[in-house]
């Protein structure tokens, strides 16, 4: 076995997660304490904004009407294409009923949450295609309430003018084609907050999603339990596997358009080939400072701290690398596609082959971008129907089923030492079969 690591980064995706731990729960004790007039507060402190925290349909009217008419379509397009994905998903699940044995009955029922609460991103870059991911599964789900908090600013995020402050146009628009019910112009810990504690809306979320920078991420994982959560989804993540008749500008490209995202996205690439991880790293410098600021700035300091280049021997070493990575997004320039399709098993996100690449699943392919990061691909997948969904079980017997259950429950129940347990058999076995000795072991009567 041959593993050799020829860029080796000094930082991991779990790096200062103490720190921003402590700071998180501060803000989120405060934020219960103080309710609504503490999250007025951080949106003042934080993000420049004094103005009303619930979106009126007037603005979010507005918002649309102020669209160019190409980027509504191609919003259009992306939500599409999100929704017959999430109906395929939801296709998928079922509903049974089944006879285990004779006289006893069980079965599932698939209820979605009552309420949801969606957080899109919206400091650096407008994430127009988180609000489509989350808004719209929750709404294919049949969640009866979606609530969606973004961040307000004074200055638009991209910088034009002759529109209004607060939420970026295209997420209202994308929000609301997505149906949401109420959208909120709060981010980051106070967003969080506000949706897990129902502040604004009366409608504390019972599941909160949605990706987010480190202090986002860290909200969700500490109110866990309280409130469901799609998964740990943030810093952003890219693992590229590569051979030796890979396109190394792709690659390069591909690798900058994840690290853009924040100096802490991690961006990875394994390869088979010495040449090819070298040319992608010749490459790297220049396309990273073709980029315009503050995209520069935040790519350099990404592959600087946090990018890693490992060259192995075999396809079998790369995928114990990949899986060891559990990466949330996994893009496969090799040849033998349906072998990594078989054979990769821990990611968010596969990509497989040079014609699709993540910035595609990012925006509008229809597979959710909403994925697990910081190796969480190792026990589970990215957003999807399922996650609004809860799994039922129920159950129903026959009194004559009673005659084998309940012997059965009344003898491992005494091994267990809980005897009320076995009382529960004991008692309906006397009641349907008076006239029947059982062998229960010890008695309780």
């Amino acid at each position: 076995m041959s593993i050799k690591i020829i860029k080796q980064a000094s930082k991991s995706p779990t790096t200062d997660d103490s720190n921003t731990g402590e700071i998180v729960r501060d803000m989120l004790h405060e934020l219960e304490q103080g309710g609504e007039e503490c999250a007025l507060k951080y949106a003042r402190e934080l993000d420049n904004w004094e103005e009303e925290i619930v979106v009126s349909r007037a603005q979010i009217e507005a918002a649309g009407a102020a669209l160019d008419p190409r980027l509504k379509l191609d919003i259009q397009f992306s939500h599409a294409r999100v929704k017959m994905f999430a109906e395929a998903q939801l296709k998928s699940m079922q509903e049974f009923e089944i006879e285990l044995s004779p006289g006893l009955f069980a079965g599932q029922r698939l209820l979605p949450v009552n309420t949801a609460g969606c957080y899109v991103p919206g400091g650096r870059y407008a994430h127009i295609a988180s609000a489509i991911m989350s808004i719209t599964t929750a709404r294919v789900a049949g969640v009866k309430h979606i609530i969606t908090c973004s961040p307000a600013h004074k200055e638009v995020a991209d910088g034009r003018s002759g529109r209004s402050p607060g939420i970026h146009p295209a997420i209202l628009y994308a929000a609301d084609l997505a149906g949401t019910d109420t959208i909120l112009s709060l981010g980051g810990v106070q967003g969080i907050a506000a949706l897990a504690f129902g502040l604004f809306t009366g409608h504390p979320a019972n599941i909160l999603t949605g990706p987010g920078n480190q202090f986002v991420a860290e909200a969700k994982r500490m109110l866990f339990g309280r409130v469901g959560i799609d998964l740990l989804a943030g810093p952003t993540e890219i693992l590229v596997i590569a051979d030796a008749f890979a396109d190394a500008q792709l690659i390069a490209t591909d690798l900058v358009s994840q690290a853009e995202h924040g100096p802490n996205s991690p961006a990875w690439l394994v390869s088979t080939s010495q040449v090819l991880a070298d040319k992608v790293c010749q490459l790297l410098p220049d396309y990273i400072q073709r980029l315009p600021e503050p995209n520069r700035s935040a790519a350099h300091a990404a592959w600087r701290d946090y990018g890693e280049v490992v060259v192995v021997e075999t396809d079998a070493e790369a995928v114990q690398v990949s899986d060891k990575y559990a990466p949330e997004h996994l893009e496969v320039h090799c040849k033998n596609l349906d072998w990594w399709l078989q054979n990769l098993s821990n990611y968010g996100s596969l990509f497989l082959g040079e014609e699709t690449t993540v910035s595609y699943g990012d925006k509008c392919t229809g597979t959710n971008h909403i994925l697990p990061t910081k190796g969480a691909a190792k026990y589970t997948g990215g957003l999807n129907v399922g996650k609004f969904i809860k799994v039922l079980t129920w159950q129903r017997m026959t009194p004559e089923a009673n005659r084998e259950v309940g012997a059965v429950t009344a003898r491992i129940s005494r091994a267990e030492g809980m005897h009320g347990h076995a009382l529960s058999g004991d008692d309906r076995l006397a009641k349907y079969f008076p006239d029947e000795i059982f062998d229960l072991g010890k008695t309780t009567h």
